[in-house]
């Protein structure tokens, strides 16, 4: 779901003299999409995801990037937590324009551009990191790799006017999930640059990335198509925003998919801060790096699954108590030095964190159902226009909080350097997520499960 809607589109023939323009798009037409539909649909979702996860690796890039950054380059771990923070605060702040640019530009054209500005980090980046570099250059080139933050929102708006109804859920799950794995496949990047020509050479993980950007540019370019009926819902995200739904969602996204991306760009300079004794080098902690934020991009469909079938509150609800479970074992675990433990906890946090993407993504949908079914049942609306309201506010609904739930990257970021400035350690950072899944767990009994008459049915 976006914030996008198709406009009915009639059978008309392609225009002359142009390509990449699907004048007769009609998903949902049986005949249609099984004769056509399905393979234009499969080829535009092939080449978005490799875009988008192209996307995710650039906007990873300083999660491993910290790595290679030892006493030459004479930056701090609170120095390093905030340029893995920047990152994750333009990432979050492009998702709503970029969702927009898809309507505006068309999905095919605004994927070549989009894929292009990871040019605009990348490039730099290859040039100019070596020691001797100022920090507020490395500020800089961190914050740039933000643009790769905002893929994720464009390439879910256009992949999501592809398909029919029924498969939409399948095909955004296959686009997400393949866009997150583009975080562990960055650190394996790192992982082998690291092994092969030493921590002397940064630059050489963003240099394998530029002939991939300009790959996927090409492939866009030439695989991808512009759907024209595609507008921007006029006032969505208007009435949206006084929607309170959006906000609860919104913070229950936070600390989902916050998380994952927090962690995701925190792990490994975490790991080799607490145990410091176990990770002398940047590759003995990098070897460990992928695997949280791999198993959390894997598991994201069964969130999906697990709310289709107990419900989503029900499954978010238990998760945020597994992720705090999660949190308090790191806590133990960093107090005791036991690297095993420590390992256990964080692999749990990012399994949950993806668990909980996938059902807090699937509660939407069935808030604004359960209210047009309840509204249809009172007489404010009929059933065609109950169900295009709760389109409307859904896809408005998912880009707000698409957006504000990036923001939980930053946040996290933010914790651990406040943690190691004030306390020369990570418990208060680990104490605050405890304390913030609690909140979450506390806000979707509140709003969605507790027993009463407002309760929302099937959510």
């Amino acid at each position: 779901m976006s914030i996008l809607s198709t406009a009915p589109v009639t059978d008309t023939a392609a225009t002359p003299g142009r390509r990449h323009r699907l004048d007769d798009w009609r998903p949902e037409d049986p005949e249609f999409w099984r004769t056509t539909g399905a393979r234009v649909a499969r080829r535009n979702l092939w080449v978005s995801i490799f875009a988008e996860h192209v996307g995710f690796s650039v906007w990873s890039l300083w999660s491993v990037t910290v790595l290679f950054l030892g006493p030459e380059y004479g930056i701090d771990p609170a120095g390093k937590f905030l340029l893995t923070a920047v990152p994750a605060a333009l990432g979050a702040a492009l998702r709503l324009p970029y969702t927009l640019a898809v309507a505006r530009f068309g999905g095919r054209n605004w994927t070549i551009v989009s894929a292009l500005l990871l040019l605009v980090p990348a490039v730099p980046m290859a040039v100019l990191l070596e020691p001797g570099v100022s920090y507020s250059t490395l500020m800089v080139l961190a914050c740039l790799t933000g643009v790769g933050g905002g893929n994720f929102a464009s390439s879910m708006a256009n992949i999501n006017l592809f398909f029919p109804e029924r498969l939409k859920g399948k095909a955004l799950g296959l686009n997400a999930g393949g866009g997150n794995l583009g975080v562990p496949a960055v650190q394996l990047v790192g992982l082998a640059v690291l092994a092969t020509a030493g921590a002397a050479y940064p630059r050489l993980v963003p240099a394998v990335y530029l002939p991939l950007i300009v790959l996927a540019a090409l492939a866009a370019a030439r695989w991808l198509d512009n759907v024209p009926g595609a507008r921007n819902e006029p006032g969505a995200l208007r009435e949206a925003a006084r929607e309170p739904h959006t906000w609860v969602m919104s913070l229950l996204y936070v600390g989902t998919f916050g998380s994952f991306i927090g962690f995701g760009f925190a792990f490994g300079q975490v790991l080799q801060i607490e145990f410091a004794d176990r990770f002398a080098t940047p590759v003995d902690a990098a070897w460990l790096t992928f695997l949280g934020p791999l198993v959390g991009s894997l598991i994201r469909p069964v969130g999906g699954h697990l709310a289709d079938r107990y419900g989503g509150a029900r499954v978010t609800f238990w998760n945020f108590a597994a992720m705090a479970g999660g949190a308090a074992l790191v806590l133990y675990a960093a107090r005791e030095r036991s690297l095993p433990l420590y390992l256990t906890g964080f692999l749990a946090l990012f399994v949950t964190s993806g668990i909980g993407n996938g059902s807090t993504y699937k509660m939407i949908p069935a808030i604004f159902r359960s209210r047009a079914a309840a509204g249809v049942a009172a007489g404010r609306w009929d059933a065609a226009e109950a169900d295009r309201r709760a389109r409307r506010l859904t896809g408005a609904l998912i880009g707000i909080a698409g957006a504000v739930g990036a923001s939980g990257g930053l946040l996290v970021n933010i914790a651990f350097r406040q943690s190691f400035l004030t306390w020369q350690s990570a418990d208060a950072a680990y104490l605050t997520f405890i304390g913030c899944y609690a909140v979450c767990l506390l806000v979707t009994w509140l709003v969605y499960l507790r027993p009463g008459a407002g309760r929302l049915a099937g959510v």
